[in-house]
């Protein structure tokens, strides 16, 4: 079995980005309630999140609620959101053991008050915090981001702010939610679906892509492991020859 120790510490990306899918035919396959899956799912986040640490894995980004996912039954919107609550309540101390500063992306706004306060409070007290950055995106969509990222700049295009012929990568990038984060290296999905649903369409531009055949509440420190090692193995060019790399 691959543990933590078997990966060498060269080449580890920097940015791991995580579509955590399957937390509900998790649940199906064993005869439960979706919620008995999403519970199930939050305890994996919190191993996920100590291995990453250990590896010193510089900053961590999870999808844990899309804005597609509003349209799910209210009452499993409103148990992701409890879970987001007490969760976030019971990982304080966690964060604060292992020097996890706690960040979010998406519509925060959106979110139900209760959840906007703990948020907001868990990240204020975790903001001094120097190790790996943990990412929470929340009612996120990259189209949306996008399309907010277009309407910010065509304000300052109008009020003369910046100019048309001076947008480039680096000034769309300040105007996204991810401003403050570098590009995702790594990004794996598990569940066994091959899809990025919606998720930092700009960020992955050059992420290498790992999908797993496993839900998420199953998904082990084996298979972040292999996921990385998988990672290490691959030869990122960004457009060049082996040759130039070389």
């Amino acid at each position: 079995m691959n543990s933590i120790t078997d990966i060498t510490k060269k080449n580890l990306p920097r940015h791991i980005a995580i579509i955590m899918d399957g937390n509900g035919r998790w649940a199906k396959q064993k005869g439960k309630f979706r919620v008995f899956g999403h519970e199930n799912g939050v305890k994996k986040v919190r191993t996920t999140v100590e291995n990453c640490v250990r590896l010193e894995i510089e900053y961590l980004t999870l999808y844990t609620f899309s804005t597609e996912n509003w349209q799910r039954p209210k009452i499993e919107v409103d148990t992701l959101m409890r879970l987001l609550v007490s969760s976030l309540k019971k990982e304080l101390k966690t964060f604060i053991k292992n020097n996890v500063r706690l960040n979010t992306i998406g519509d925060i706004d959106s979110l139900p008050s209760r959840a906007r306060k703990e948020l907001k409070e868990v990240m204020a007290k975790t903001e001094k915090n120097t190790g790996m950055t943990l990412t929470l995106a929340l009612s996120y969509g990259a189209r949306e981001e996008l399309e907010n990222a277009v309407k910010q700049i065509s304000i300052k295009v109008k009020n003369n702010i910046i100019s048309p012929e001076s947008i480039d990568e680096t000034i769309i990038n300040t105007h996204l939610y991810t401003h403050d984060l570098p590009d995702v290296d790594l990004l794996i999905r598990t569940g066994g679906e091959h899809r990025i649903s919606n998720f930092l369409l700009w960020q992955i531009a050059y992420a290498e892509l790992y999908f797993i055949d496993v839900f998420w509440p199953d998904f082990s420190e084996e298979h972040l492991v292999k996921a990385i090692q998988n990672y290490q193995n691959r030869e990122r060019r960004f457009g060049k020859t082996s040759e130039q790399l070389n």
